[in-house]
């Protein structure tokens, strides 16, 4: 799928992801500094993966480890920090949550300093962050 806005791409295409642009995205987080290249591609290759492309050039990422059914992990998300503060991060959430084959499962995830970004969209603050299931 692919959804746009302006200029802006979003798309789960695995074929579109640039492994040496998501490795540099990763290596500037504190969760994924010290990540090898061959366990970025390893989990993007295991996940629903979405990039997020300005004419073309990637300028964002996340993945999702998800059963499809139930439940969704919600991993990985980062905005180049040349293109932060353009609702770029709030738009790709809103494309994940949209996906029609997650739309359906209740969210996780974890952070250590996003906590304000993420309750914007519904989830509670506690050892993980969640967010209810919607019925289909």
């Amino acid at each position: 799928m692919e959804w746009y806005k302006e200029e802006f791409v979003v798309s789960d295409d695995k074929d579109r992801i640039n492994l040496e642009d998501v490795s540099k995205l990763l290596s500037t987080t504190y969760w994924a500094s010290n990540r090898a290249i061959e366990t970025n591609e390893k989990s993007i290759n295991n996940s629903l993966s979405f990039g997020v492309y300005h004419n073309g050039k990637q300028v964002g990422f996340a993945r999702v480890v998800t059963d499809k059914a139930v439940f969704s992990w919600i991993l990985d998300v980062v905005i180049d920090d040349n293109y932060r503060g353009k609702g770029l991060g709030q738009w790709l959430m809103e494309c994940i949550f949209e996906h029609p084959e997650i739309k359906f499962t209740a969210f996780a995830l974890a952070t250590s300093d996003a906590h304000d970004f993420y309750k914007k969209f519904d989830f509670k603050d506690n050892a993980c962050m969640t967010k209810p299931l919607l019925s289909n």
